[in-house]
């Protein structure tokens, strides 16, 4: 079998799936991706043939605002197109393409292999109202705003023209795209490796002044891949002063980076989010107990789940983290936003902890009492890590699914003629 992954990221959802694929004998993997992302990921990927692109140019300054984006995604197309037409050259020609449909670059590869059968990777659809737009009324839209995420939309509904399956991973991300496309919709999660990621009492987490934490420590974890409101930043920096004037033992440690955003805006004058929470809140915080460590390999990323405490997991209504499910995946006592779709994996008092996003008491009450009484919560890590192994487990359930999807449209009835 021969099969193509792109996405501009690459791997990005796709590391595992290329990777197990690609250790079967005869099949032939190719992964495409933005050139300067692809020389960063060679590592991630074994037996993958790797093939980067390059934008011609930016977007031009001069584009109106809506159509920014969209018009860096068929720069992108373009790219994707190119290096495509020299892999039809050198031979290969893929019975099935994998590639994320929000960036532009599967908008016209059909042109370049129309007998191919593509899965597009549908992760979410943009709305004016019920998700993220306007769920968080310290960031208020305005009517310019809501006309832009439609725009923004456009790149999925012209990809969309090129695929013969979607694939979503939470039933709440693929609901919210229009009613035509969920039929042909699979929902499948990219999976979590339980038996690395899994409960290590013994696990211990050295910080950067020479100390160590263990789980005989109150330690509060929070990670996200950057530092920002769509993440519950704001919401946790402003209810951390009452946490440790309750807990005065307990540490934080945040991983992450503070210099970018991923959703969202950067604030307004200049500076990152963490400047401007620490400057609010900064006075009232023991600082000497906060640790922020950055981006971290995959071991001491472990080493932290594996020390909490209680870890927290705060999102707008967006794309769920995989850091959540790995959290639960190593037993963490998870406490969450009451937002989709982490209500979707996550039964309060059972398998974790939910609250409102912006109920600052409420969270301090939770941390405070987990951090007082683990004796209570034993069977929620307990029920968490379950829940992964019975629905998220990579090799046993995910995988499986994945290729069983690839197989089950390399054999039906092709959308395209």
């Amino acid at each position: 079998m021969k099969v193509l992954f792109i996405h501009p990221n690459f791997p990005g959802q796709f590391r595992h799936l290329a990777n197990d694929l690609a250790a079967q004998p005869g099949n032939q993997i190719v992964g495409m991706g933005e050139n300067d992302q692809i020389v960063r990921q060679q590592h991630l990927t074994k037996n993958v043939a790797l093939w980067g692109y390059r934008l011609s140019r930016a977007p031009s300054a001069s584009t109106h605002h809506y159509v920014r984006q969209i018009e860096r995604d068929v720069l992108r197309g373009q790219a994707a197109l190119r290096k495509c037409l020299e892999l039809r050259q050198r031979g290969f020609v893929p019975d099935i393409i994998c590639a994320h449909a929000g960036w532009g670059d599967l908008l016209y590869i059909r042109e370049v292999f129309p007998n191919t059968r593509i899965v597009g990777y549908f992760e979410f659809y943009f709305l004016s109202k019920g998700a993220d737009i306007g769920f968080d009324p310290e960031f208020p839209t305005t009517l310019d705003n809501h006309c832009e995420v439609h725009t923004k939309n456009m790149t999925h509904l012209l990809s969309w023209q090129s695929c013969d399956h979607g694939w979503s991973p939470t039933n709440w991300q693929a609901s919210l795209f229009p009613e035509a496309y969920r039929p042909r919709i699979t929902v499948i999660h990219e999976g979590v490796d339980t038996t690395r990621l899994c409960p290590d009492p013994a696990a211990s987490f050295q910080l950067a002044d020479g100390r160590t934490l263990t789980r005989n420590d109150e330690v509060i974890t929070l990670i996200n891949r950057n530092m920002e409101p769509y993440r519950g930043f704001h919401v946790f920096m402003r209810t951390l002063p009452e946490i440790q004037r309750r807990r005065p033992n307990a540490h934080t440690v945040i991983v992450g980076d503070d210099q970018d955003v991923s959703y969202g805006n950067r604030p307004p004058d200049g500076r990152t989010w963490r400047q401007v929470l620490l400057d609010e809140t900064g006075g009232n915080l023991d600082l000497q107990r906060i640790h922020f460590v950055g981006q971290l390999e995959f071991e001491r990323y472990r080493q932290v789940l594996q020390i909490s405490s209680a870890h927290l997991y705060l999102t707008y209504p967006y794309i769920l983290s995989w850091s959540m499910v790995e959290a639960m995946s190593c037993a963490c006592l998870l406490i969450a936003s009451n937002t989709p779709p982490v209500a979707e994996i996550v039964r309060d008092g059972e398998n974790g902890l939910l609250f409102d996003f912006f109920d600052r008491k409420k969270l301090a009450d939770l941390v405070c009492d987990a951090l007082a009484n683990p004796q209570n919560h034993a069977s929620l890590r307990l029920n968490a890590r379950t829940t992964v192994l019975e629905s998220y487990d990579q090799r046993s359930i995910c995988l499986p699914r994945q290729r069983q999807l690839i197989e089950s449209l390399l054999t039906s009835q092709p959308r395209f003629m």
